[in-house]
């Protein structure tokens, strides 16, 4: 039982560091399974605290993978035309998975921008600030799910 164990925590830790590559499936989640997973083997190797940062961490960075685009767009002269259009963009996105997550914010803060009076080159610049964030976003899940991965493996 203890080898299945292992195994499924193992699957879930390298699913998990791939979904953090992919928009559309949930990363860093899926790596914290593999630790609950490596958790129920007699080996016990983590506490209630470091369950409870991480959950926190996970809590976080799912908030964050929805607000960083917005905030790139900003942060690269969007008005709140360009960060609602990368909002909305985002949301119809994901019916349009895994390209939609990339195209949509992009696309939304392109037309928000253009609806809100700015030029085409204005607008792109706020597009541009949404990849950047999404790209951010990408690199903070994968740092997070190959530091739960480090814990599994070296807690085997």
């Amino acid at each position: 039982m203890e080898t299945i164990l292992v195994i499924l925590g193992g699957l879930l830790i390298v699913a998990g560091f791939i979904g953090a590559l992919l928009p559309v499936v949930p990363g860093p989640p899926i790596s914290y399974l593999g630790l609950v997973v490596l958790q129920l083997t007699s080996a016990h190797p983590f506490s209630l605290k470091f369950f409870i940062i991480w959950a926190l961490i996970i809590a976080m960075l799912m908030v964050l993978d929805n607000v960083i685009p917005a905030y790139g767009t900003k942060k690269l002269g969007g008005s709140a035309y360009g960060v609602w259009g990368c909002i909305m963009g985002m949301l119809v996105g994901i019916f349009f998975s895994p390209i939609g997550l990339i195209v949509g914010p992009l696309a939304g803060a392109f037309i928000g921008e253009l609806v809100g009076g700015k030029t085409s080159d204005q607008a792109i610049r706020s597009a541009a600030g949404s990849f950047l964030g999404f790209m951010a976003s990408t690199v903070l899940k994968l740092i997070a799910s190959g530091m739960m991965g480090y814990y599994f493996f070296m807690n085997l």
